[in-house]
């Protein structure tokens, strides 16, 4: 094949992909109709209660609390469930920062297990290995819009007493063994920040089942305020995390969009597996039968052999040069010195010893995995040939690299 782009060869392709966000003559209709209400804050419009309704609706959930965003809306659930300091939350190193924040925010403490090479997803017994005695809750992360193996995480969790707060951040739409994440757990939380699926800018959310659960929430939401209470009855200690009613008007308009990017999303995600087929190197994560819809928020994919990050980072840089918008993934929560630093803060105060995190499977990730931008993914056949091109002649130069 052709020299690399990055070399001074000529790129597969220089034609952007899809833009994103998506919004059109919907979403500028209802932010002016907010705007000409006066009504801008949810604690005296309708929209955002609408949003939540609709929303629980859409995961199956009982109830949906609207919050400004996934990190607080993590340590918003954890809270209600009366996670707090000293106790242990169990989570996967390999996910964003916020999932760790939510727990350090109220004197929690994670504890980082192993992931499934074959999924890049929270392994049940690496997750059941890193239990103890002060472990108040799991929390699976859905990873690029897959599932976790719920079944194993709740047996777990059940049998040990555990609570279970779904990281969904990239979930929305997603199933397991037919029923959609976020609330099959006790809690979950779903993101609204401008990369993901559903969008406002910023946002979240946080579904659950259990009404008394719910009404903490809100509480948590509400500067502890409860529903239907006065304004100044506040019978709980908590955030102000709400969004406001334009935020709300775009989503019940993204949320309207959702099923057809969903289903375009599914179309490019068949296709550029196909494509990739049999490419030697390349391994894309393993989908378990019981996975009955996939969020499709990211295309991930592993280059075997390729060693270590420094090498990793230039094999994205090629193949960013090629035309193709790529990241390089998680750095891995239990190598990051911001959370190490808490940790041994909140460990030390309590007379602890830090919880161990050797965790060679996301090591290994972490080396070897990178992501397509999620936009990529709305993209036609075309894009999909030219992305299956673009790393094809990448792994042939990767030796060079």
């Amino acid at each position: 094949m052709s020299e690399l782009a990055i070399s001074g060869g000529t790129p597969v392709r220089t034609d952007p992909f899809p833009a994103w966000p998506v919004s059109g003559e919907e979403e500028a209709r209802v932010l002016a109709e907010v705007l000409a209400s006066g009504r801008w804050g949810s604690s005296h419009g309708e929209i955002v209660r609408a949003f939540e309704r609709e929303f629980a609706d859409y995961q199956q959930a009982e109830h949906c609390i609207a919050v400004c965003n996934g990190t607080l809306g993590l340590t918003a659930a954890l809270k209600a469930l009366g996670v707090g300091i000293g106790d242990e939350v169990v989570m996967p190193a390999y996910t964003f920062v916020g999932s760790a924040t939510a727990a350090l925010m109220i004197g929690a403490v994670p504890v980082f297990a192993d992931v499934d090479l074959r999924t890049h997803l929270l392994d049940p017994r690496a997750a059941e290995a890193a239990v103890t005695e002060r472990t108040a809750a799991i929390m699976p992360v859905h990873l690029a819009g897959q599932p976790c193996d719920m079944d194993a995480l709740l047996e777990i969790a059940n049998r040990r007493g555990l609570a279970v707060v779904e990281d969904a951040a990239q979930g929305h739409g997603a199933e397991w063994r037919g029923r959609r994440v976020g609330a099959l757990g006790d809690a979950g939380m779903f993101s609204f920040q401008t990369s993901k699926n559903m969008t406002s800018g910023e946002g979240g959310a946080v579904v659950a089942n259990a009404p008394d659960l719910a009404d903490r929430l809100y509480a948590q939401a509400n500067v502890g305020r409860v529903p239907g209470g006065g304004w100044y009855q506040h019978e709980h200690v908590g955030f102000n995390l709400r969004i406001t009613e334009f935020q709300g008007a775009i989503l019940r308009a993204q949320l309207r969009r959702h099923p057809e990017q969903t289903r375009r999303r599914d179309e490019f995600w068949s296709l550029l597996t196909g494509m990739l087929a049999g490419v030697p190197g390349l391994r894309v994560p393993d989908i378990d039968p019981r996975v009955t819809a996939h969020g499709r928020h990211l295309f991930t994919f592993r280059v075997a052999g390729l060693g270590d990050v420094d090498r990793k980072r230039r094999f994205v840089r090629a193949l960013a040069a090629e035309g193709v918008p790529v990241s390089g993934g998680y750095v891995g929560l239990h190598r990051n010195d911001a959370i190490r630093r808490e940790i041994h803060t909140i460990t030390t105060r309590l007379g602890r010893p830090e919880p161990a995190a050797e965790l060679p499977a996301t090591d290994e990730l972490v080396a070897e995995a990178m992501w397509l931008s999620p936009q990529t993914l709305l993209g036609t056949k075309t894009d999909a040939e030219d992305i299956a091109a673009a790393i094809s002649k990448v792994l042939d130069h990767s030796m060079q690299l």
